[in-house]
């Protein structure tokens, strides 16, 4: 097996690079919809499921939780329920309910997936707005990366069920210092999250404990990403389940770490209808040598490279719709593996005969789910969940 990168390139593992790149798989994998050997559409799903959900392995986490609504409320013509669920393990899941004020008909709804950059001390608060005294860390993080909006809140105007919850290891979920030894801990202060100061010195001591906690998953036989899995696909039972929600026309989404939950929850289960990853779409080559030394745990599947590319993760769900949205200057990926598996999940669409059903588009700017993007997102949500 050879690769283009030669020997003596620098990269971020020095001479190793070239001899791991070299054990990805240069045409297709065996478990890809683009080998020849498949050709049943069904057939092939189901064994490349089967191993995607052996590598992901997920933990149990019950059956569908039972939510409580601790406050309910209107704000800015919408309808908010701030919701808890508990799970077999670790703190409570908060999250956030979203829809027009006065609708009384079923929705569609869409499961808004935070993401992770950096900042684990926050979660719904990324991306919704629930009062006029926004927090000035969230406020400041909406205008980075979201062009100053709660995105989730704009797309609950347009006619969406919306539920937004806190992610494995943040917010809410997220690993309380008075539970860790000292030994641990660092220089850590004592501090709440109401304190800009502590907010930064909590995300970084949590940047730091993301490897310990990525071994820990490892050796209790379970990955990051099938976490992730695992607790985004207890808040769609609970979005599901509710009486003011179409359960037939759901949708998710989201930025970076939002849009990797994107790819394995749209890849993995078929009540999403209508799957827009953003920021978050490149290769397995990209993460063996990609130029950023922040690359998360989260997206580590161990031995599906082998047999399964990463953007073929979200191809589990063709031919139902899906939009990935690019930066095009997104520091975090190469361009030419963007545009790569821009082409994988083109041949995939291609092959099941739903190319109408796959967008992709590059936007110009750097990491960021921005004001053009999320129109584009909003309205590829409207033309296949709203018909």
């Amino acid at each position: 097996m050879t690769t283009n990168l030669q020997a003596t390139t620098k990269t971020k593992i020095g001479a190793y690079g070239s001899w791991m790149a070299s054990l990805l798989p240069e045409g297709p994998g065996a478990l890809s919809f683009r080998h020849p050997r498949w050709i049943d559409l069904e057939e092939w799903r189901t064994a490349a499921r089967n191993r995607f959900s052996e590598c992901v392995a997920s933990p149990d986490t019950g059956g569908v939780p039972q939510a409580t609504v601790r406050k309910q409320y209107v704000y800015d013509g919408l309808s908010i329920e701030e919701l808890t669920w508990q799970l077999p393990y670790g703190p409570q899941t908060e999250a956030i309910f979203l829809k027009p004020a006065g609708s009384s008909e079923p929705l569609p709804g869409i499961l808004a997936l935070h993401c992770h950059g950096g900042y684990k001390a926050m979660g719904t608060r990324k991306i919704t707005r629930t009062s006029d005294q926004q927090h000035p860390v969230a406020a400041a993080y909406q205008q980075n990366y979201y062009g100053g909006m709660a995105w989730a809140n704009e797309i609950a105007r347009r006619g969406y069920a919306v539920l937004v919850h806190d992610a494995f290891a943040f917010a809410s979920r997220r690993v309380l210092p008075e539970d860790v030894p000292e030994t641990f801990l660092g220089k850590l202060p004592n501090g709440n999250l109401d304190d800009p100061d502590y907010i930064t010195a909590y995300n970084q001591w949590a940047r730091d404990h993301e490897t310990l906690m990525a071994k820990s998953l490892f050796a209790a036989g379970t990955t990051w990403p099938g976490v992730f899995l695992a607790e985004d696909q207890r808040a769609l039972d609970v979005l599901c389940a509710r009486p003011d929600v179409d359960a037939s026309r759901i949708g998710c989404g989201g930025l970076s770490g939002g849009g990797l939950r994107t790819v394995m929850l749209g890849g993995a289960d078929p009540r999403i209808r209508c799957a827009v990853p953003a920021g978050m779409m490149s290769t397995w080559r990209d993460w063996v040598l990609e130029p950023q030394w922040s690359q998360t745990w989260m997206c580590n599947v161990p031995l599906l490279p082998a047999v399964l590319e990463y953007p073929e993760i979200l191809g589990l769900r063709v031919p139902l719709p899906t939009l990935v949205l690019n930066c095009a200057e997104d520091r975090l990926f190469t361009l030419p593996e963007m545009q790569r598996a821009d082409g994988i999940l083109r041949e995939v669409f291609a092959k099941a005969g739903a190319s109408d059903r796959y967008r992709c588009t590059f936007h110009p700017g750097p990491h960021r789910f921005d004001l053009a993007m999320q129109a584009e997102a909003f309205d590829w949500f409207d033309r296949w969940l709203k018909c």
